[in-house]
């Protein structure tokens, strides 16, 4: 099992955040993906794969988006033979102590996502209600549109079979952000993977900044109806 990491500027969260993944399940390696970090994240990433065979380092030679990184380390660990690969946060925002429910979850399921709506409830802390209502609406909007049955489109803690990576097309994917996550999600779905959702408590970071920006969104509102035209045309 790989879980992949992808950081810019993540070195007070990085060396608390990669312990706790390795102590959730003794098969589960890391991989940092990271874009050129200017504080040093690379070098704190190359130091704890010294320490430790599980973590190893993926450096890139610029920030291109969470999108290329997440493609980059999943090319990584197919490569590798990892039969599932999770996205994961660097920060505290996804919490290590749901890996546990998320690879039982896989045992049954193609792909699980760390859910931060499901059931009707909303499982997140310290976010301000504008950065709420974006993602609540925003996870509502493509789901709307997508039809797809899952309440959190646009969630970055996800675990994925090898086989539906190796089925989607990831060589066509060409979204960031929010987006990255709902396009994939939709080509799995398209491809009939199933799919779960198991709930997580979401926390805001407690150091470091948030890589949400206006353009995210705005790639986010119009990639979903664009990935709607292009199924519909037998594109995807």
């Amino acid at each position: 099992m790989l879980v992949i990491v992808p950081t810019y500027n993540e070195r007070e969260n990085l060396p608390r955040k990669v312990p706790q993944i390795l102590a959730q399940d003794g098969r589960i390696d890391i991989l940092v993906v990271d874009d050129a970090s200017p504080d040093g994240t690379g070098e704190i990433a190359a130091a704890l794969a010294a320490e430790d065979p599980r973590v190893h380092l993926l450096r890139r030679t610029a920030k291109d988006g969470l999108g290329a990184a997440y493609l980059a380390g999943f090319a990584w660990g197919l490569e590798r033979g990892y039969r599932l690969l999770f996205e994961m946060d660097a920060d505290i925002s996804h919490p290590p102590d749901a890996l546990g429910r998320m690879i039982e979850a896989a045992k049954e399921h193609d792909v699980v996502i760390g859910s931060r709506y499901v059931g009707g409830r909303v499982t997140v802390s310290n976010w301000p209600m504008t950065r709420l209502l974006v993602s609540y609406f925003g996870s509502w909007y493509a789901r709307t549109i997508t039809r797809m049955p899952i309440r959190d489109a646009t969630g970055g803690f996800n675990c994925w079979r090898r086989e539906v990576l190796e089925a989607v097309g990831l060589h066509r994917i060409r979204s960031n952000g929010y987006a990255f996550q709902i396009e994939l999600k939709f080509r799995a779905f398209r491809k009939g993977f199933s799919m779960i959702e198991v709930p997580i408590l979401f926390t805001e970071r407690d150091f470091g900044e948030s890589k949400m920006s206006n353009r995210i969104v705005r790639e986010a509102i119009w990639r979903v109806w664009w990935l709607k035209v292009q199924d519909l045309l037998g594109r995807l």
